[in-house]
C-alpha cells in the first residue's frame, strides 16, 4: 500500500550536489541472509518449527504480551536530550537497538465477489505493510513507537509489535530505504539508509559526517585531484528537522545529511569545476564505503588560499 509522505523530504543543497543516482545497491551479506532464511523450516534463531507446543507456559508466542502500548522509555529520553540540545540523532536510532515499535498493517482487497443488490462485496483481503513516497520518490516505512500514535495517524490500521530491528529488516525487504518514525506527531524522526541497515545487521551506526572511516575514504579519493587542496566534512542541511511546533531538532531530518566542503585551487574555469566535481562524484560512488555510509550529500566549493 503506497501513500504519499509527508514533506520531509531532502532539501535541495545550497551551492551545488552531486546527481542522485538510483542505481540498486547491493544489499549487506548478512541483511540478504535473514531475508532469504525467512519463512523457512526455522526461525531467525536458527531453531526449528518442528514439534513445538503452544500449550501452557510455550504459548508465549512474542515478548509484548503485556505491553501497555507506550513508547519506549530509552527512545522518550534520547529526543528529550536531543530537544533539549543535549543529545544527538545517532543516541536517537541507538536507543532504537533494543525499544519495541508498531508496524502499521492494512487490509488490502485482493478479490471482489458479487453482493446483494448487484453490488461488490470483498472476497478476500491480505494484509499488507503501509510504505509512503517520499519527496525525493524514495519508498518509506512509517512505524510508531506507540499504539497512540499509530491511531492517531490511521485508525483502521492493525498495530504490529516488533523490535525495531526487525522493522528495519523489513523495510529492507519492501525495499524501502527510510524509516520515519511517528509520521504525524509531535516529534517525526526520520531514520536514513545506512542507519537502517545498520538496525537490521544489530550494529552500531556512526553518521556519516562524523565517521573517521569515511573521512578517510573520502580524502583519499579526493588526492588523486591536484587541484583539490583539501576536503572537509560536516553535517548536511537536511540533518536537522522540526517539530509539529515549530521546535528545531539537530536530527532527524531527511534531506542531505553530509556536507562536503572541497578547497579548490584558485583560477578554475566553470568546466574545471566541473570536471572535478564530476570526477569525484564518479570515484566516490565507486567506493565501497562510501555507498554504504552516505544517504546523501550536498557539496560546498571554497577557494583555497595560496
Amino acid at each position: 500500500m503506497n501513500e504519499q509522505a509527508p514533506a520531509t523530504g531532502p532539501s535541495e543543497a545550497a551551492d551545488s550536489a552531486f546527481p542522485s543516482t538510483r542505481t540498486p545497491r547491493q544489499l549487506p551479506g548478512h541483511i540478504a541472509a535473514a531475508l532469504a532464511g525467512a519463512g523457512g523450516a526455522a526461525d531467525s534463531a536458527g531453531q526449528p518449527w518442528s514439534g513445538r507446543s503452544l500449550a501452557g507456559e510455550d504459548a508465549k508466542i512474542h515478548n509484548f504480551e503485556d505491553d501497555d502500548g507506550a513508547a519506549d522509555a530509552g527512545y522518550l529520553a534520547a529526543v528529550a536530550a536531543l530537544l533539549a540540545g543535549d543529545g544527538d540523532e545517532a543516541s536517537v536510532v541507538a536507543s532504537l537497538a533494543t525499544a519495541r515499535v508498531f508496524v502499521p498493517i492494512v487490509a488490502q482487497l485482493a478479490e471482489e465477489a458479487p453482493g446483494a443488490a448487484g453490488l461488490h462485496a470483498d472476497k478476500q483481503a491480505d494484509m499488507a505493510l503501509v510504505t509512503l513516497k517520499a519527496p525525493d520518490g524514495r519508498t518509506a516505512m512509517p512505524v510508531f513507537t506507540s499504539a497512540t500514535s499509530l491511531e492517531a495517524w490511521h485508525p483502521q490500521a492493525r498495530p504490529v509489535a516488533v523490535y525495531a530491528a526487525r522493522a528495519a529488516l523489513s523495510a529492507v525487504a519492501e525495499g524501502a530505504e527510510l524509516l520515519v518514525l511517528d509520521p504525524g506527531s509531535e516529534v517525526t524522526f526520520v531514520v536514513r539508509r545506512p542507519a537502517v541497515w545498520a538496525l537490521a545487521r544489530q550494529q552500531t551506526w556512526v553518521p556519516s559526517y562524523s565517521d573517521p572511516e569515511l573521512a578517510h575514504a573520502v580524502g583519499s579519493v579526493a588526492s588523486a585531484f591536484p587541484a583539490v587542496r583539501r576536503v572537509e566534512l560536516h553535517a548536511g542541511g537536511g540533518v536537522a528537522s522540526a517539530t509539529a511546533g515549530g521546535a528545531v531538532l539537530p536530527g532527524g531530518g531527511a534531506g542531505p545529511e553530509l556536507q562536503v566542503v572541497l578547497h579548490l585551487a584558485d583560477g578554475l574555469d566553470a568546466a574545471g569545476l566541473q570536471s572535478v566535481v564530476a570526477g569525484l562524484n564518479a570515484e566516490w560512488s565507486r567506493n565501497a564505503v562510501f555507498a554504504e555510509r552516505v544517504d546523501s550529500i550536498e557539496v560546498k566549493l571554497q577557494r583555497a588560499p595560496e
